[in-house]
């Protein structure tokens, strides 16, 4: 008979007995089945105390040694239902045909789907109301404080590996896998698996039993990893650009740590999810990052720029991204209520002194006459500033509410 132990935990500090979702549902199941709240509560202080000594886990039991508070010690077991021949049967054709169920378990992992997997072919993995039958050497004919701490280090066991819950049900890990390997190797052969779907996020949220729970968030990192170093002696791979490839992942790394850190900052929910940028825009935001020259050729050939129209462009991105660049590169014409709303406030802001600039106004464009500066208004509903240098208007400046406020940042400049 396969027969798995396992060493007496240490004492637990104020964290919760299980981190998983199937060892929350075994305590859901203990809790269920036991009929007195007062000894499951004794039984957690037991359990949180290291009174429970190593624990046998074999098919349809596990066993324990449990002390009390004054060192008398209980032999502990509780009887699990364990699945039959069919039962068995139905569950490895389930993971059989998954092959993500195959690749979770060989990683020590159940997904939750493949508990409605089973469900649906009529086997219960999870034990249920009733399912957790005590039997304690203190005469207790119910749950007691000896067993209900039992099963709180099981469900520790559990979040540990999950196979130990199969092999309460009947079989061990070595068995089952090789089971399975019987079955998934003539699939294998005989056609090609059709790829895995998911569960309809309906489907999920209306199934019974305990809801998993979210991974935490991963810490936030420092520093942007380093990329590694692609030249070497040994020629590359004809058609391959190391240069550009070792920059692009150095960009990856970079991009990752900004997203992380933006996803970990308070009130991240709220913020709304930006529009995926077009090749010129993202060829516009690698070339801010400061590729080599090579790479930084390669990005204005293919996006249709010209070298000194990338640097432009860049430019507008170093003052606000997307929108920045939309504003370099679009001209159009807003409606007559936003230009009238423009111009009082263009009017209010110089009102009473008499030094308001004469302006020449060309659709979104607002030039100061004879000052070489200018105000765009963007589709965004902000201004920004640019300057002529060299005969061309190039951007001054970030977004700003109202032209008046743009207008005097690029005067203060000059």
């Amino acid at each position: 008979m396969t027969e798995r132990t396992f060493d007496a935990p240490p004492p637990l500090d104020g964290r919760a007995f299980a981190q998983s979702w199937w060892g929350r549902a075994w305590i859901q199941a203990l809790e269920d089945t036991a009929l007195d709240g007062r000894q499951v509560k004794a039984g957690r202080r037991l359990a949180r105390s290291a009174a429970v000594g190593a624990v046998s886990v074999r098919p349809g039991r596990i066993t324990a040694i449990v002390h009390d508070p004054d060192g008398t010690p209980h032999r502990s077991d509780v009887m699990v239902q364990q699945l039959d021949a069919d039962d068995w049967d139905r569950l490895l054709d389930v993971v059989a045909d998954r092959a993500g169920h195959i690749a979770a378990l060989l990683d020590r992992d159940m997904p939750p789907h493949l508990v409605e997997d089973a469900a649906a072919a009529g086997v219960e993995l999870l034990p249920g109301i009733g399912d957790l039958e005590p039997e304690c050497g203190c005469g207790a004919w119910d749950h007691c404080p000896h067993t209900v701490a039992l099963c709180h280090l099981v469900a520790r066991l559990l979040d540990q590996d999950p196979f130990v819950l199969l092999l309460m049900r009947g079989r061990g890990e070595r068995e089952l896998l090789d089971e399975l390997q019987a079955r998934s190797t003539p699939r294998s052969t005989a056609s090609t698996p059709e790829p895995a779907v998911g569960v309809p996020a309906r489907e999920a949220f209306a199934a019974r039993g305990p809801v998993p729970a979210l991974p935490g968030p991963p810490p936030l990192v420092d520093v942007a990893g380093r990329p590694p170093v692609l030249t070497t002696d040994t020629p590359a791979v004809p058609g391959v650009d190391v240069e550009a490839l070792e920059f692009l992942i150095a960009d990856a790394a970079a991009r990752a740590r900004r997203l992380l850190a933006e996803a970990l900052a308070p009130a991240h929910e709220l913020t709304p999810v930006p529009a995926e940028l077009t090749l010129r825009q993202d060829a516009v935001r690698l070339a801010a990052a400061g590729p080599p020259d090579a790479v930084a050729a390669r990005l204005a050939a293919g996006c249709g720029y010209g070298r000194a129209e990338l640097a432009r462009a860049v430019r507008a991105w170093g003052h606000g991204g997307p929108a920045a660049l939309a504003v370099l590169e679009e001209e159009w014409t807003p409606e007559p209520e936003v230009l009238a709303r423009a111009r009082a406030g263009w009017a209010g802001a110089w009102e009473g002194d008499g030094s308001a600039p004469r302006l020449r106004v060309t659709r979104n464009h607002w030039t100061v006459v004879g000052a070489g500066v200018q105000v765009r208004y963007g589709r965004d509903g902000g201004w920004w500033p640019y300057r002529k240098e060299g005969g061309r208007w190039q951007p001054a400046g970030g977004r700003e509410q109202d032209p008046a406020a743009a207008l005097a940042h690029v005067l203060a400049e000059n």
